[in-house]
């Protein structure tokens, strides 16, 4: 029987670390490998300058929320970019409506069918 608690696997099991963090289970795999890793799981590594206060921010909160400040950045930044797309979507749907109804109004009256 083994002397460790066993921890069911989810997204915030590996979130906040009770799962992953541990040394003695970590291994290097070989750097040809990382394109594939980021595939599979659709993300991309950048490198961003912050201010340190912004980052410091972002850890105070994430203790808060129980989440690393990484994580917490890409829920907030997925958040944002995605009310940024509806809000462009709607200003591009509000356009389109304003573009017919100006077209309907200088089409005038229909016309009658001549027959």
């Amino acid at each position: 029987m083994s002397k460790h608690k066993r921890i069911p696997a989810s997204n915030e099991a590996w979130e906040s670390g009770d799962l992953g963090n541990d040394p003695k289970f970590a291994s290097i795999f070989a750097g040809e490998i990382q394109p594939q890793v980021d595939e599979a799981i659709a993300m991309q590594p950048i490198s961003i300058r912050l201010p340190k206060s912004l980052v410091e921010t972002f850890k105070l909160l994430g203790q808060r929320h129980g989440l690393g400040y990484q994580p917490l950045m890409r829920r907030v930044l997925i958040r944002w970019a995605e009310a940024e797309m509806k809000l462009v979507l709607n200003e591009s749907v509000a356009e389109q409506r304003r573009t017919v109804e100006r077209a309907d109004e200088d089409d005038g009256p229909p016309k009658a069918a001549v027959g």
